[in-house]
C-alpha cells in the first residue's frame, strides 16, 4: 500500500490550492479516505474523511471538499478561503486490511 501526495506549495491568504492523493497497492473504491495535516510541534489533526458521504473537521467545513475518483485510485483536497492557520503537512491516509497507512505528506503554506 502506498500513498503519495501532491499540490502543497505556499498560497496568499484567501487563495485556494488542489492537494491530489495517489494511491497504489490497493484499489480505493470501498476503502476509506481521509486527510490529515500537522504542524511542527503538534499531534496530527484529522481533516476530512471521503466514504461516499464525506465528513469534514469543522475548522475546514464550507472551505474544503473532497473528491474521490476510485477509477484513477485517486483522491482530492480543494481547499478554498485558505488562512495563515491551515499552514501544515496535509497527509492522506486509508485503512486498509485493519492498518492505517499514510502518505509522506505535503506542505501547505498559506502567508502573504
Amino acid at each position: 500500500v502506498q500513498l503519495v501526495e501532491s499540490g502543497g506549495g505556499l498560497v496568499q491568504p484567501g487563495g485556494s490550492l488542489r492537494l491530489s492523493c495517489a494511491a497504489s497497492g490497493f484499489t480505493t473504491v470501498n476503502n476509506i479516505l481521509r486527510w490529515a495535516r500537522q504542524v511542527p510541534g503538534k499531534g496530527r489533526e484529522w481533516v476530512a474523511t471521503g466514504n461516499g458521504d464525506n465528513i469534514y473537521a469543522d475548522f475546514v467545513k464550507g472551505r474544503f471538499t473532497i473528491f474521490r475518483d476510485d477509477r484513477k485510485n485517486m483522491m482530492y483536497l480543494y481547499m478554498n478561503s485558505l488562512s495563515p492557520e491551515d499552514t501544515a503537512v496535509y497527509y492522506c491516509g486509508t485503512t486498509y486490511a485493519g492498518a492505517d497507512f499514510w502518505g509522506q505528506g505535503t506542505q501547505v503554506t498559506v502567508s502573504s
